[in-house]
């Protein structure tokens, strides 16, 4: 099934952010946080870059579990940070080690090579060019920095997608049930993605599929 990339990238109008933050992402986020602490070899110290990080739901289980690490997360959509920042206000004790940024990559103000963490969950799909994601952690990535890209796999046809849609968000509003279908047809495969990081020159990252709908890029940068 050939890539339909969506109409637009920025996840910005106030009904579609409430929906997503709404919606319960806790098995994958859980599914998140857990791959990149297993990969990264337990406990978390240091600085970390979500990148397109919505209501900040994973710096906020990030900063609960790992009290030596400090985050900037990142999103293009101003409505996704209001609603993030709702979620900090509420999270008083770890709130100050979180930082909220609304930027656009590529980010002409991201610090060079500042951070030992460097995640995305579910941004690639939304990019037009995937090479603006990888040239932004060669950019900001210490050496020996640690990768975890997590995203949706394009399915193989029409049907796969709807079967998705009816399992996953049956339940959700109109507006994410669009959204999803949109990014699963957005969606980059694995394949895909290894010719993205080829092209990037990142031969220590690896993707493997992580759920019936999730890939995750993971490894070390030289």
């Amino acid at each position: 099934m050939q890539r339909v990339a969506e109409p637009l990238e920025l996840m910005d109008e106030a009904e579609q952010a409430l929906a997503y933050a709404r919606a319960d992402f806790s098995e994958p986020n859980a599914r998140f946080v857990e791959l990149l602490e297993h990969h990264a070899g337990g406990a978390l110290a240091g600085r970390l870059l979500d990148l397109g990080c919505g209501p900040a739901d994973i710096p906020l289980m990030l900063a609960e579990r790992h009290a030596e690490l400090d985050i900037d997360a990142l999103d293009g959509a101003q409505a996704m940070l209001d609603l993030a920042q709702g979620n900090l206000d509420a999270a008083e004790e770890v709130a100050d080690r979180i930082r909220l940024r609304c930027e656009y990559l590529p980010w002409a103000g991201l610090p060079f090579r500042a951070y030992d963490y460097i995640v995305s969950n579910s941004l690639l799909h939304h990019l037009a060019d995937p090479a603006v994601l990888w040239n932004t952690v060669r950019q900001a990535a210490r050496p020996g920095a640690q990768v975890m890209v997590m995203d949706l796999a394009r399915p193989r046809s029409e049907l796969a997608v709807d079967t998705l849609v009816e399992t996953y968000a049956i339940n959700e509003a109109e507006v994410l049930r669009f959204d999803f279908r949109n990014s699963l047809y957005a969606a980059y495969t694995p394949d895909e993605v290894e010719a993205q990081l080829e092209a990037a020159g990142f031969d220590s990252l690896a993707v493997e599929m992580v759920s019936d709908r999730h890939f995750a890029v993971t490894g070390r940068l030289r």
